[in-house]
């Protein structure tokens, strides 16, 4: 059984969800419940639960003042909330998972699916911590993306990124180091991960970044000189969106 905790303000919303893991997610135990931080922060300390479920948003503080005023992360975390703002896509960079309000039973059971193989993880206090540094500053381009590799998840700043480039279901990214990962993640989900003010796709194979672009070369579409010495193919249908971040 996973042993978990509910924090949330609302208890209707506690009573909803509680009810839906008890009929479709029977590997979830809720052990304790909590409508505040103070209170969920106590509970946490006393219970060590696997996995927590916790709304955003509530009164004398938010989930992330409880996270970061914890003194470690030893389990799960899964926020349910009815804010769809800044902080999700924070905590999509960070490998983590979110549902929102209603609470969808298929989207319950996934989350529950991959926080059950997680829970065994050594990266939990990783991605909480990569979390609370990409929040401190949500206005930057620049953010530490919680990378799933083979080895497992690695930590990176996206102002080290040169360049992506697709392979099937996975992406290759080249580093300003000229260094390579493969990570087992399509190139598509990166459009919503990174700052695309910053990052252009000129290519259903590729995303570069603007800031290692060492020359573009006319054509019917034309193709990129970046900075690590690759050439790389802007597609006519791409080629207006991209220029016209330049002009």
């Amino acid at each position: 059984m996973i042993k978990s905790i509910i924090v949330d303000d609302e208890p209707n919303s506690v009573e909803a969800l509680h009810e839906l893991l008890i009929r479709y997610c029977p590997v979830v135990s809720v052990t304790a419940t909590a409508d505040n931080i103070t209170t969920a922060r106590e509970l946490i300390l006393h219970h060590q639960p696997d996995l927590l479920f916790i709304d955003i948003e509530m009164p004398f503080g938010n989930a992330f003042d409880l996270l970061n005023n914890l003194p470690a992360i030893t389990f799960e975390v899964i926020f349910v909330t009815a804010f769809d703002n800044y902080a999700l896509n924070a905590i999509k960079l960070s490998a983590l998972d979110y549902l929102l309000k209603p609470v969808s039973i298929k989207e319950l059971q996934a989350a529950v699916k991959k926080a059950e193989e997680k829970v065994k993880s050594k990266n939990i206090s990783g991605r909480i911590e990569n979390l609370l540094y990409n929040l401190k500053s949500p206005q930057t381009s620049s953010k530490r993306l919680a990378l799933p590799t083979f080895e497992g998840l690695i930590f990176l700043d996206t102002d080290d990124f040169v360049r992506l480039e697709a392979s099937n279901n996975y992406t290759l990214i080249f580093l300003k180091d000229k260094s390579k990962i493969i990570v087992s993640r399509p190139l598509k989900e990166f459009e919503s991960l990174l700052d695309m003010t910053s990052f252009s796709r000129v290519h259903h194979s590729h995303i570069i970044n603007h800031n290692y672009i060492r020359k573009y070369h006319r054509g019917r579409g034309g193709y990129v000189e970046m900075e690590d010495g690759s050439s790389i193919e802007v597609s006519t249908r791409k080629k207006d969106e991209f220029l016209s971040k330049f002009i």
